[in-house]
């Protein structure tokens, strides 16, 4: 039996956190996550929601503290609220969370919260119907705002707003954003587009904006301070004097936080990745497959894993990407 209750990888860092993609599949199309031709996994070959909930527990009976479920949009997966439910039972699990852009939680909201989720990320890149539509290629921001309202009326203990910020796209819109983050109660993160996958809509070089430029321009409204506050995640946030609101930076360009990692992520099809940017991964999916009954090669699989992760990514917004899969099949 394996004796291993922690996942620490060869740089010495301890895996505690998992985000686990149900599905490749979205509602929206969003111009930095997916292309526009975008083919989605068959269904066949996604991993079963019982499998998910096995590879869960695995990891939490390892060490996993924290287990954050993504997508695509996961809550357009039948049946998901079974995987909230069970993952939410298990001993060990200190957190359980939800990354979603919203259009489906005024139906969901009260279950995620019945059945454990205590925090929520909602995605939201800009408030004015226009630019949303033409970010998502396909939204209608009522039906995200209709998601937030229902999050807040459903007492999450913490929902936060990300928003990935592009240059001439909705870099103007920052201020607004946390206004809109203020008069809720909510925290905002602003994300710095990843190079995942080939896009056709924009040059990611000309459309990076950093974070830097973004907190000088809130500075230019809000006196923020840094704080040492975390979610487990890469966000390094600040407080707004005189607001609950925290503001996050997760910079990966700017202020790459590869050395801190703690995360590991599992694709809808059962791929272990162990870097957002970097290919090195695990078929867990067959690993599973192979053994129905007994979960021990599962944890020394997860456990030998822990050897490939890599020290960090190597982004380059000037390159043609060298990860060909886009957010949406790495799990958002």
């Amino acid at each position: 039996m394996t004796q291993q209750t922690s996942l620490i990888d060869r740089f010495g860092r301890q895996v505690d956190y998992i985000r686990i993609s149900v599905t490749d599949r979205c509602d929206l199309r969003c111009i930095y996550c997916m292309s526009e031709n975008v083919r989605f996994v068959p269904r066949s070959q996604l991993l079963t929601l019982e499998e998910i909930v096995r590879i869960g527990a695995a990891f939490v009976a390892l060490g996993v503290r924290k287990i954050r479920i993504t997508g695509g949009e996961p809550l357009t997966r039948n049946n998901i609220l079974q995987v909230f439910h069970q993952l939410g039972r298990l001993d060990g699990l200190q957190e359980l969370t939800l990354t979603s852009n919203g259009t489906q939680l005024p139906r969901y909201a009260h279950a995620l919260r019945r059945a454990g989720v205590k925090r929520i990320n909602i995605s939201i890149d800009s408030l004015r119907p226009d630019r949303f539509h033409a970010i998502t290629r396909n939204g209608e921001i009522e039906k995200t705002l209709a998601g937030i309202d229902a999050a807040i009326a459903a007492g999450f203990e913490r929902i936060k707003l990300n928003a990935v910020v592009l240059k001439n796209r909705n870099h103007d819109e920052v201020l607004d954003l946390v206004g809109f983050a203020i008069d809720r109660g909510l925290d905002i993160s602003f994300i710095e587009e990843m190079p995942l996958g080939i896009i056709d809509e924009h040059d990611r070089a000309e459309a990076y904006y950093s974070s830097d430029l973004i907190l000088a321009d809130l500075r230019k409204r809000y006196e923020m301070y840094p704080t040492t506050e975390s979610t487990g995640g890469p966000s390094r946030y600040y407080r707004i004097a005189g607001q609950e609101t925290r503001v996050g930076f997760i910079s990966p360009h700017s202020h790459n936080f590869c050395d801190q990692c703690n995360r590991v992520r599992l694709t809808a099809e059962g791929r272990l990745l162990l870097c957002l940017g970097q290919e090195h991964s695990l078929d867990l999916r067959r690993v599973v497959r192979a053994n129905p009954s007994d979960d021990r090669p599962l944890r020394d699989a997860i456990i030998a894993a822990m050897q490939l992760k890599p020290k960090g990514h190597d982004f380059d917004l000037t390159a043609q990407p060298v990860i060909f899969r886009h957010m949406n099949s790495t799990g958002g």
